[in-house]
């Protein structure tokens, strides 16, 4: 591993995760937080399931981003410093590196410190002349950011992945809010956003025949097992994911198999068979839902890009000062 990348370290500390834990599994229903899935395993299994013939997301969204590179460029300006959230492997990003060849900066930030490294030293190799400062951190916390030695024009966060749906909908508007602050008046969000489309097209991309994606949620319980030593019996849950048209997202939960009892640290967790943990939405936008959207905190959509079938977008928002929270 290099050690010319300095890593800044905002890992969220062990207490915080165990309240957290606790707090989701004693509420009705129990329901955690999607940032759990990506410990090393689980970054890696997203990996796989971004290769997937039914995830749609991510080929799609490459496809849209290589297809308009020239425009997306554009509107990003030059001399820009560029904050990836959930930057993962970065695949997506380097279409964006390949044709920002004056960038400030680049910081990638993810939650998974690992592969974050991995990702960010092999970005460095390719791309040496750029300035790479991983960030490992919680990226809907407050942490500050590292200064850069290039001078500034703008920031631009990149959200890609549709990573937005996760939210729900207060939650994306304070995030959207968060997001604002980081880009600053004069800066801009370059954001992935999944359209809705026809359910069997999403039931296909959350239960993929391979099982990658019922192994990327189960993963969340052995890496809680792991971290805040836990005894959840893997093998008695089963992954269930479904498009829940009324809401407007996919639900994935984790279904016991049993009436089960889990400890945490001296807390007793009963699990009624039948009964869940919902682990992640993932809602899906009209264009227009998601301007009327990010228009609550100040952001007004300037472009957007969509794929031929209309499954996905990559829209540029830049701010308006203006808010109707």
């Amino acid at each position: 591993m290099s050690t010319s990348l300095n890593l800044h370290d905002y890992q969220p500390n062990g207490d915080n995760t165990y309240h957290e834990v606790l707090a989701g599994l004693q509420r009705v229903p129990k329901k955690l937080p999607p940032k759990l899935f990506y410990d090393e395993r689980g970054s890696q299994l997203f990996d796989q399931i971004c290769e997937l013939d039914e995830y749609y997301t991510t080929r799609t969204e490459s496809h849209i981003t290589q297809s308009n590179i020239d425009e997306i460029a554009s509107v990003i300006g030059s001399q820009a410093l560029l904050i990836e959230y959930g930057s993962g492997s970065s695949a997506k990003t380097r279409i964006l590196l390949d044709h920002l060849t004056d960038l400030a900066a680049y910081i990638p930030l993810d939650i998974s410190k690992e592969h974050l490294l991995t990702s960010a030293t092999e970005l460095a190799k390719v791309y040496p002349d750029l300035e790479i400062l991983p960030v490992s951190a919680d990226y809907t916390a407050d942490f500050a950011l590292p200064s850069v030695r290039k001078p500034v024009a703008r920031r631009v966060v990149y959200f890609p992945g549709s990573t937005i749906g996760n939210f729900e909908t207060e939650a994306a508007i304070n995030f959207l809010d968060h997001i604002a602050a980081v880009c600053g008046p004069d800066g801009g969000l370059l954001i992935g956003v999944d359209l809705k489309k026809e359910p069997h097209i999403l039931h296909q991309a959350y239960n993929d025949r391979d099982g990658v994606t019922a192994a990327f949620n189960l993963n969340m319980l052995a890496r809680l097992n792991r971290d805040l030593d836990m005894n959840f019996a893997v093998d008695q849950f089963g992954h269930y994911a479904f498009y829940n048209v009324y809401e407007g997202r996919v639900e994935m939960h984790l279904v016991s198999l049993a009436n089960q009892t889990v400890y945490l640290n001296g807390s007793t967790i009963e699990f009624a068979e039948g009964e869940s943990i919902w682990t992640e939405s993932s809602y899906k936008y009209t264009p227009n839902e998601f301007a009327a959207l990010a228009s609550r905190v100040g952001f007004e959509v300037q472009q957007v890009w969509i794929d031929e079938q209309h499954l996905f977008s990559v829209q540029y928002l830049t701010m308006t000062g203006k808010t109707i929270r």
